[in-house]
């Protein structure tokens, strides 16, 4: 059956229900389209499980250092029964209220399905044609399984089936040494498995500065997770009910041993089987949709937006995306993807927030710099709650003083790092921010302090 409508949305992750949303009150008849689960990767599998589980793991990890805060507690257990309860609670509420939010909307349509491209203004789901002048992707992305010798011959977690976990593994092997790998590395030696990454390259999140690096092998290695890393030629075998991890690398055992492995090698976009190619959607050499600078695809009438269009993997990102195209095609805006600035958080404990470039990137780029930096442990409110770990570093730019880009790394970082992104956005200067009266006692009020001290 044929059926008409002035937009389609292809998957509902961040920003495919707040565009329904937005044209449906503006008098436009929409279908938003869902072959899974409302809420997409940040409320199923990504930002609202990982990060309750990351809680419990903090949890957990405060409750044993009791004693250092003059709190005298019993032996600490882990009932990972009710964490996984618990994370399945939060995600489950989340992606119900998104849900029965959507059903509500007036002049929207929520059909659940597999959306394919039949031409570059209809789309076929089952038995129905949905047609539309306007058609925007949202379909999100998955875990990339490499083809590392083994793969196919073992049974590996992803980000999505290790919160499924019931019970601790005895020993968790991770693969990948960046952002998804370390969160989960550091939450499930918290809940009392023995933990190892293994990473290919030669440090620990490779895109960021080498102190980031650094500091964070520091803080792994002071809590017991073991660091593999220049693993060279990763394979698995099986080795009775466990795990065979072979590894090539310059120091350390050749193989491990491991009851559970997760691979987080990075992700890949859904868009293999949408049939893109029947609108004249060009994809590029990794499976992501192109897009210009307004998130247009190179189909007239097409937008891609989130994860899938390789431009931010990031729940604020994606949702920045539906606020550019919604205001570009509502308001009369000319909002574009190069404007916003660059910012992103990683959950280890202490956490890193990160915005602009780093000192490294800014001096490859050419560019005369300043760099101003405090470890946590001048930092009283980090030193009042015995979390030390980690440094702030704010990037100026020599010649403007206008702020490049700012790394905190410590307690509280992911919050206090919007201190500096506000700065940017509102292109003010270090000697602005050096200026500026911070609360005492907070992480943040090192940062005027910082912004005064630029070397």
């Amino acid at each position: 059956m044929e059926k008409h409508f002035d937009a389609i949305i292809i998957g509902a992750g961040q920003a495919g229900p707040a565009l329904a949303a937005r044209l449906s009150t503006a008098g436009q008849r929409v279908a938003i389209v869902e072959r899974h689960l409302v809420g997409g990767t940040c409320v199923n599998t990504g930002c609202m499980p990982t990060k309750t589980m990351v809680a419990s793991a903090y949890a957990a990890h405060l409750a044993r250092r009791g004693a250092e805060y003059g709190v005298v507690t019993g032996p600490i257990s882990i009932d990972m029964g009710r964490v996984h309860a618990r994370t399945s609670r939060v995600s489950s509420d989340a992606q119900g209220r998104d849900e029965e939010w959507l059903r509500g909307l007036e002049n929207c349509t929520l059909i659940f399905g597999h959306a394919r491209f039949e031409g570059g203004r209809s789309v076929r789901v089952g038995d129905d044609l949905l047609t539309a002048a306007k058609i925007f992707i949202n379909v999100g992305g998955r875990a990339f399984i490499p083809d590392m010798p083994g793969v196919a011959d073992v049974p590996l977690l992803t980000n999505s089936s290790i919160l499924k976990l019931s019970t601790v593994p005895a020993h968790l092997v991770v693969i990948g040494g960046s952002y998804v790998g370390l969160e989960f590395a550091q939450a499930f030696h918290r809940f009392g498995a023995e933990v190892t990454v293994v990473e290919k390259g030669e440090r620990l999140v490779g895109r960021e500065d080498e102190r980031v690096s650094a500091e964070l092998q520091r803080i792994f290695a002071d809590e017991g997770i073991a660091i593999r890393t220049h693993a060279e030629c990763i394979r698995f075998a099986p080795h009775g009910d466990k795990i065979e991890v072979g590894l090539t690398c310059a120091h350390g055992a050749p193989a491990i041993i491991a009851s559970h492995v997760l691979m987080a090698v990075g992700r890949i976009p859904n868009t293999g089987d949408l049939g893109l190619e029947a609108a004249g959607i060009e994809i590029d050499e990794r499976g992501y949709i192109r897009v210009n600078d307004r998130l247009e695809t190179t189909a007239p009438g097409v937008w891609a937006l989130g994860d899938c269009n390789g431009r931010g993997a990031f729940t604020h990102t994606s949702y920045n995306d539906f606020e550019i195209v919604a205001e570009n095609l509502l308001d009369g805006a000319d909002r574009k993807v190069t404007d916003r600035i660059a910012c992103y958080a990683l959950y280890t404990d202490p956490p890193l927030g990160r915005v602009g470039i780093s000192a490294d990137k800014a001096r490859s780029s050419g560019r005369s710099v300043k760099v101003g930096r405090r470890p946590m442990s001048r930092v009283g409110r980090a030193v009042e709650k015995d979390e030390t770990a980690g440094f702030m570093e704010i990037v100026v730019d020599a010649e403007t003083d206008r702020i490049l880009g700012g790394t905190i790394l410590g307690t509280s970082g992911d919050e206090a790092i919007h201190c500096i992104l506000d700065m940017m956005a509102n292109d003010a200067t270090a000697d602005r921010l050096r200026q500026t009266v911070h609360i005492h006692p907070t992480v943040s009020e090192l940062l005027p302090t910082i912004a005064g001290s630029l070397e």
